[in-house]
């Protein structure tokens, strides 16, 4: 049995893709199949040692993005992404042919119309998932020929045949899924007594989030203990900024700068945080599953046609507050974090709302319908 995972190239499609993957295998072993030869086709590996770990098979193929703004640069760009398009498909085709796998599971994104497109014309059975409320071109189409679309919002529905659709929510890891105090406190140098605040501003568009952090992070301190996941192309300029503001104060520890939090501190962070900043991409799952309060920062809808329906279909959970990038401000941030962290009533209900949206067997509910379809075409 060979199944043949493919998304872009960002960690909202590769991280559910390696959800699915863990739990296939898990279920094989459970019920005594033959653990199946599980491959990964994109424009890149995005983190070969996972992929490594969990025994998938990288197999290249190129891909050329569509970007939405109007600059002439962007279209001059898109032009010669077209070649790449083209090529791209013209090599997926020949690779998926020799590999013929049981079935294509696909997350989206550009990076995976080469592959999507290359199942068509090879009539290979494709199993389709979207994490976001409104999807994507290459899911919107792809979900006209696959056998199954899995979805994590209700919103996603009318956008395809309501016989293929089920709402499962958005597979994690299962390493991810439970949160841990045991430990938190000593590894990552916090105060048991003072509330901790979780902003995750990774490298692709939370820009200006990491930007107002830092220029309060004076104010938050006083009351808060704060850890900034900021991405590695950020650290360097942020964290010699933040030891600027911070030279001479005597909260000055409170403030914990990363540029990545691995499994292990990402759980730990998760154990001990009473409110969490982030965007509106798939994060917002995990942080429902770990029932944390939050602050959602949508990225404009400009920039991505997703994240602020989003935003407001998980704040209607009741699990958190969202603040659209053209209203934040220094002083709306520090009003919202401390109008929640001060409400004890309102953090229990953003607590409940936040677990109520959440869908921790997603990545089962979708591993056992993808070996369903992919024994029945052996």
């Amino acid at each position: 049995m060979k199944i043949l995972f493919t998304g872009g190239g960002s960690g909202g499609h590769f991280y559910p893709i390696i959800a699915i993957a863990q739990e296939i295998r898990r279920l094989a072993t459970e019920e005594k199949l033959v653990q199946p030869s599980l491959y990964f086709m994109s424009d890149g590996p995005y983190n070969e040692r996972t992929l490594f770990e969990n025994d998938i098979k990288f197999i290249k193929v190129m891909a050329g993005k569509l970007r939405r703004d109007s600059s002439p640069l962007s279209w001059l760009k898109n032009f010669f992404d077209l070649f790449k398009t083209f090529f791209g498909s013209i090599g997926a085709l020949f690779k998926v042919f020799n590999l013929y796998p049981d079935i294509v599971v696909g997350k989206g994104g550009y990076a995976s119309f080469p592959t999507l497109l290359a199942s068509r014309i090879l009539r290979i059975p494709v199993f389709i998932h979207e994490s976001d409320s409104h999807p994507g071109l290459v899911t919107r189409w792809a979900g006209k020929f696959a056998i199954r679309v899995a979805l994590s919002y209700p919103e996603a529905a009318k956008y395809f045949p309501a016989d293929k659709v089920a709402i499962t929510g958005n597979p994690l890891r299962q390493e991810i899924l439970t949160p841990t105090e045991s430990g938190a406190y000593e590894y990552l140098r916090l105060d048991k007594d003072l509330p901790i605040i979780f902003v995750i501003g990774g490298s692709q568009g939370a820009s200006k989030i990491n930007e107002i952090i830092v220029d309060i992070l004076s104010k938050i301190v006083e009351k808060y203990q704060l850890i900034h996941q900021v991405g590695k192309n950020n650290y360097i300029d942020l964290s010699q900024r933040a030891k600027f503001i911070l030279k001479g104060n005597p909260f000055a520890d409170r403030y914990k700068i990363f540029d990545y939090l691995d499994t292990t501190a990402m759980r730990m962070t998760a154990g001990v945080a009473s409110l969490v900043i982030t965007r509106a991409g798939s994060t917002l799952f995990e942080i429902a599953n770990w029932g944390i309060p939050s602050i959602v920062i949508p990225i404009p809808e400009e920039v991505s046609h997703d994240q602020r329906t989003n935003a407001f279909t998980y704040a209607r959970s009741g699990g958190a507050v969202v603040i659209e990038e053209k209203n934040l401000t220094a002083s709306v941030l520090l009003f919202e974090i401390d109008k929640i962290m001060n409400d004890e009533k309102m953090r229990e209900d953003m607590i409940k709302g936040a677990k109520q949206f959440a869908r921790p067997d997603a990545a089962n509910v979708i591993a056992r319908e993808v070996l369903k379809i992919s024994l029945g075409h052996e």
